[in-house]
């Protein structure tokens, strides 16, 4: 299917040049054949000039006349190349719009195809794993029960994995094509933030995230979203991070602005990158050599409901290495 896309995406950007090569030399070929006529037109005119008007007898009326045919002349060749230049200048415009279209169109079908391949394995491993560990039980009935419960911890495991991709999908569909409604209201920004810390350290024991939550701080919005934000944050943080680096989340709150952070020890994100990193679907490297898991929507959920609740969302470099994601809400 890939080779395919590829294939008929090279037909049609051979065609596309190929028909552009042909109206610009269509365009030159009009301009040499009007200038070409008007040169036939400038030779009649002087011919029949000097045959019906004798220069030596009548002067002034064969300068009068010349000069208006010089200026017919001159006058019909800077239309010509004034056409010529407008109807260039149309041709480039337009295809350069067309150009960065099929370009687009051809990221958005890259994209589309990485989300799939994602989305596909995203959802396999789960679904696999939960089904491998609920056989195992089925078959096994006499296991002891410290094995039992490892399985069915497991499979929760799994389960809010998916539960996660789910939402993140749901989500995005939901806030791009604005159907879900915003629920502002005020709430404890703090207890939420610290109930997704402990949260995340419960299920990931074997890592070390670590909290410094102001307390009290309130902010307006939707609850569920924000919990999203973060979720997807702290998410991003341990995926691209080993287990032996620290994820430090802080909150705190001046006069104009309440402040969160999430920082990670991992390998960073490239100043060339950045700017893209809150695209839709966009992942850093190929899909098929990528190692980490992930769909793409992450990081562009969080910009999206950062944008939503008036506040700016910024990475930046932790020294001496990893990434800063700070989320700014102003007041």
């Amino acid at each position: 299917m890939e080779q395919e896309l590829k294939s008929r995406l090279k037909k049609t950007s051979f065609k596309f040049w190929l028909l552009l090569i042909y109206i610009i030399v269509a365009l030159v070929w009009w301009f040499i054949s009007l200038q070409r006529q008007s040169s036939e037109m400038y030779l009649y005119q002087l011919n029949h000039l000097n045959t019906t008007v004798d220069k030596e007898k009548q002067p002034i009326e064969y300068q009068a006349e010349l000069k208006t045919i010089k200026e017919a002349y001159h006058s019909n060749t800077l239309k010509y190349g004034g056409e010529g230049i407008v109807f260039l200048g149309l041709i480039i415009l337009g295809a350069t719009f067309v150009y960065r279209s099929m370009r687009q169109q051809k990221q958005i079908q890259d994209q589309q195809q990485n989300f799939m391949m994602a989305v596909t394995h995203e959802l396999k491993t789960p679904i696999a794993v939960s089904k491998l560990n609920l056989e195992t039980l089925l078959k096994h009935s006499h296991l002891d029960e410290n094995k039992q419960k490892k399985l069915i911890q497991a499979s929760l495991e799994e389960t809010k994995r998916l539960d996660f991709l789910t939402n993140n999908i749901l989500i995005s569909s939901q806030l791009e094509g604005r159907g879900y409604k915003m629920n502002k209201e005020e709430f404890d920004l703090s207890n939420l933030l610290q109930y997704r810390v402990a949260e995340f350290s419960n299920r990931f024991p074997d890592r070390n995230i670590t909290g410094q939550i102001d307390q009290g701080i309130d902010i307006e919005g939707d609850a569920l979203l924000v919990e999203i934000l973060i979720n997807n944050l702290i998410e991003n943080a341990l995926k691209y991070s080993e287990k032996g680096e620290a994820v430090n989340v802080t909150l705190r709150k001046n006069e104009e602005e309440v402040v969160m952070e999430v920082r990670d020890e991992g390998p960073g994100i490239p100043v060339e990158e950045r700017k893209k990193i809150f695209s839709k679907f966009y992942r850093i490297g190929n899909e098929a050599t990528r190692r980490k898991k992930g769909t793409g929507l992450g990081l562009y959920l969080c910009h999206k409901i950062a944008k939503d609740h008036n506040a700016d969302i910024l990475m930046t470099n932790n020294n001496p290495k990893g990434s800063i994601f700070a989320v700014r809400f102003f007041l």
